[in-house]
């Protein structure tokens, strides 16, 4: 125990609010560092009147939430923890943690020093006693970044471009959150697998991510076919038919250029930009995103 700076405090090392400015959702993303005192954490928040979703995808734990403060009937073991206010004002987001014992700790110590927290007041924590937090962090923006066809018969491999350009591209504005995998249609002129890639970030610079993004895969694309699509929005829904539709059959260009969507910008316009499009529909939805639905196995 010697060389333990803080025995009693798990930090989590990022964490980020995504907003939608149509409905006044927040999606809260926490990059843990101790998986057991997450979902902890996603199982009693979860019945916080504010939270109305919890996931785990990956290294992280997201709640969408809803503005509004509220008061929790906090009781030990049962509901000993939770999310009391959610704010958004201007361009900041404040969360409002508190918990009793041990989730008092989680709320007050856990979340203040993470990448992405502007600013923090926290009450004393530990023992029995009950201690709130609230953090403030950037309003940002989800941008989906949609990749196909970089590589050759010969080399390469687009998912592992797209997912190096991401960690390169990533600083203080731009978060980078996930990386998905895509099972498109095995269309004739596909290199092998035909899969498209989506990389999720949330930043408060979409047009400067945009740019750098672009300019790496240009750089490093071995393909005159390359696709480059990006979705600036909460939520990519309204993506999901020709995503589905790319799934399941060979699409035309035509098809593509049907859909009008202002959220939605076609950066590289290559033959693979039809799978960039398909691909930002199942960012983080991993078990869809990775079936073949030829129906062929």
């Amino acid at each position: 125990m010697a060389n333990i700076s803080d025995p009693y405090t798990t930090s989590y090392a990022k964490i980020a609010a995504v907003t939608d400015p149509d409905t006044g959702q927040v999606e809260l993303i926490e990059f843990f560092d101790c998986i057991g005192g997450a979902m902890w954490c996603g199982h009693h928040y979860a019945q916080s009147p504010l939270v109305t979703s919890t996931r785990a995808i990956g290294s992280t734990m997201r709640y969408l939430l809803k503005k509004g403060k509220v008061t929790l009937d906090l009781e030990g073991s049962r509901f000993p923890a939770g999310i009391s206010e959610v704010t958004v004002a201007g361009d900041e987001v404040g969360i409002t943690y508190i918990g009793m014992g041990g989730g008092g700790v989680g709320a007050a110590c856990a979340r203040s020093n993470a990448d992405g927290v502007i600013r923090s007041r926290s009450d004393p924590a530990g023992g029995g006693k009950v201690a709130s937090a609230t953090i403030w962090m950037p309003a940002r923006q989800r941008v989906l970044i949609g990749v196909d066809d970089t590589d050759t018969p010969e080399a390469g491999a687009t998912w592992t471009l797209a997912h190096n350009i991401a960690k390169e591209v990533e600083d203080q504005e731009s978060m980078y959150l996930s990386h998905t995998i895509v099972q498109l249609f095995p269309v004739p002129f596909r290199t092998k697998n035909c899969v498209g890639l989506v990389c999720e970030f949330a930043t408060t610079d979409p047009a400067g991510l945009t740019s750098r993004f672009k300019a790496l895969l240009e750089e490093y694309t071995l393909s005159d076919e390359t696709g480059m699509a990006v979705f600036i929005g909460f939520d990519p829904a309204p993506l999901r038919p020709f995503g589905e539709q790319v799934k399941r059959g060979q699409v035309s260009w035509d098809d593509l250029q049907q859909i009008k969507d202002e959220h939605l910008e076609i950066v590289l316009s290559g033959r693979g930009a039809i799978g960039a499009v398909a691909a930002i529909p199942f960012s983080t939805r991993y078990e869809e995103a990775l079936e073949l639905w030829n129906g062929k196995g």
